[in-house]
């Protein structure tokens, strides 16, 4: 059964109290010898609207397929086993927390917070749901989107990163004021932006759980490209241990920095610095700043595709 968790003090002063409501809903599951496409045809909505009458604190069911996706939704991977086990959870409990969501006035429903439950329910076979429906502002909307996601959706580092930035941004908070927002400490929030300096390959590894934030920690620590690009195709190609990976990164930090080669123009040593960073990968310019050759290193196939697209291929 999927972990509850309560609400901070930031998403409960922006949703509903009806939300912190125990009592599950149970809604219409759909009948086991129909199909997807029978569940409920088009016309059917009229249907609902003496259920959503009977409903309190402005609590109504609304069929499954009337509610559209948040496009400023801030978790974009959603992991099958865990939708799963609360699909599990819902046909045993029900749901348990109202979706919120706003109506768009062409007969559909845009979901506010509630996006993971919306997923799960279709797994259960549900074909309508609770919804609290409130009005939001455009900023308003994608706050509350986004506390709702950072407080309870498990999203993968870099995607709880990204959603902390994008918050600071759209509010002009600090690290303080958005950690006091969310209900979090400010070393949690701090530790997560750091993230969002490590390359687009790192980046791209931790949000598909490649790489765990142990490990892009260590990273963190090693400044200089090269190391720590090394020490990223150690972590994924020979599995190293957390651990390991910050004894090799203080290692890293203990030895002398190289020395530019004598008679090496500096500009062309920032320039391959800037390409180790861009590519995420071991890159060496041979010549002059007339004439010369670029050497980028590949691990594997899809490395070598990655590399293809990031060149504009």
């Amino acid at each position: 059964m999927a972990t509850k968790r309560g609400l901070g003090k930031g998403l409960s002063a922006l949703l509903p109290s009806e939300l912190v409501s125990a009592e599950p809903v149970q809604a219409e599951r759909a009948p086991a010898e129909k199909s997807p496409e029978e569940k409920l045809p088009a016309d059917d909505f009229g249907s609902f609207r003496g259920k959503a009458e009977a409903k309190a604190a402005g609590e109504i069911i609304i069929p499954l397929e009337k509610l559209k996706s948040n496009p400023n939704q801030p978790r974009k991977d959603f992991d099958s086993a865990e939708l799963t086990e609360l699909a599990d959870s819902i046909r045993q409990q029900g749901i348990i927390q109202p979706i919120i969501a706003e109506d768009t006035g062409d007969g559909t429903y845009t979901i506010v917070a509630g996006e993971r439950r919306s997923r799960a329910a279709r797994l259960a076979g549900l074909i309508e749901v609770p919804v609290i429906l409130r009005k939001y502002s455009e900023e308003k909307r994608m706050e509350v989107s986004l506390i709702e996601n950072i407080q309870r959706s498990d999203l993968n580092p870099i995607e709880e990163a990204q959603a902390y930035r994008q918050l600071m941004d759209m509010k002009g908070l600090s690290q303080d004021e958005a950690a006091a927002r969310v209900g979090k400490n400010r070393v949690t929030v701090a530790n997560a932006l750091r993230l969002l300096k490590l390359p687009a390959e790192i980046q791209e590894s931790i949000r598909k759980g490649e790489l765990s934030a142990g490990h892009a920690r260590a990273l963190l620590a090693v400044p200089d490209a090269r190391a720590r690009d090394v020490l990223f195709r150690e972590i994924t190609q020979k599995g190293i241990s957390v651990r390991e990976a910050e004894k090799r990164a203080g290692e890293q930090n203990k030895k002398p920095k190289k020395a530019v080669k004598k008679g090496r123009d500096p500009e062309l040593y920032a320039m391959e610095e800037k390409f180790i960073t861009r590519l995420g990968t071991k890159v060496v310019i041979k010549g002059d700043l007339k004439k010369g050759s670029i050497e980028i290193t590949y691990y594997s196939m899809e490395d070598l595709e990655r590399l293809y697209e990031i060149l504009g291929g």
